[in-house]
């Protein structure tokens, strides 16, 4: 994914949650078909898979520095960030927030 790439899913994505890992995170394959599954449960939520290996220039720009990383983007700016240690509800208050604003 090119940094065009990502601003283009981000325009046509009012809600987006990037989820930045590796190939080679263990607790990030565990972690991500449950965050998927909890996006598809909020519309309009979109789910975007980036490689921080692949990705090194978005990486950088958004400053992830670990895996897993979740940022929650509204309207292509970060309205909140979770990396590393942190659990299911701590994700889904906001998830349910801000689709709850995005659908009234």
């Amino acid at each position: 994914m090119t940094p065009q790439e990502l601003q283009t899913t981000l325009d046509k994505h009012p809600l987006t949650l990037l989820y930045f890992s590796t190939p080679t995170c263990s607790v990030c394959k565990v972690l991500r078909p449950k965050v998927e599954t909890l996006l598809q449960e909020q519309a309009p939520w979109h789910f975007q898979y980036v490689n921080t290996e692949e990705s090194l220039e978005i990486a950088g720009q958004h400053l992830v520095f670990a895996v897993p990383t979740l940022l929650l983007m509204a309207e292509g700016r970060e309205i909140a960030r979770l990396s590393r240690h942190f659990g299911m509800q701590d994700l889904e208050a906001p998830v349910r927030r801000y689709a709850e604003l995005f659908n009234q």
